[in-house]
């Protein structure tokens, strides 16, 4: 566990948190795809901030209720933070009071899935589609018309006003 002491990690999963070992022992499905932007580690760290990198290269997740697009209302495009690929229209995105920005449906084109099975049962991972980072998970718990829950994480998403 390296330099993770106890209150650390029961603090990230309290915080329904995936730590960052998830690269190493969660879902590898999405790392092991080539995708149309590939870097290297060094340079997904020299692009994106820390937080990104943890969320985005790392599988992990952000603290609930610390994103600022929880509360974005405008029309727009929700884009990924490591590579721009567009990902959500603005008109799918509701409230689905779990402190992380939630949509119904995805861009087409936008995401891609794999299975994860860091906290030991399998979740549906959504990572980018065009660069393969970390998003978050899908539910069957959302809102007509699909009735799923795109949960994702906000460090790795960045919000273009229409």
């Amino acid at each position: 566990m390296g330099h993770y002491d106890r209150r650390h990690i029961l603090g990230l999963l309290a915080a329904g948190a995936a730590m960052p070992l998830a690269a190493a022992c969660g879902s590898q499905d999405a790392q092991a795809k080539s995708y149309p932007v590939d870097l290297s580690e060094a340079e997904w760290r020299k692009r994106l901030t820390r937080d990104q990198f943890r969320i985005l290269r790392e599988a992990g997740t952000e603290r609930a209720y610390t994103s600022p697009l929880n509360d974005e209302k405008r029309k727009g495009t929700y884009r990924c933070a490591g590579c721009d690929h567009p990902l959500f229209a603005s008109r799918t995105k509701y409230d689905s009071g779990t402190g992380w920005p939630s949509f119904y449906a995805p861009l087409k084109g936008g995401i891609g899935t794999s299975t994860d099975r860091l906290l030991g049962y399998p979740r549906t991972e959504v990572h980018c589609a065009n660069c393969g980072g970390h998003l978050g998970h899908v539910f069957n718990d959302g809102p007509k018309p699909t009735g799923k829950r795109y949960c994702m994480n906000g460090v790795a998403l960045r919000f273009v006003a229409a």
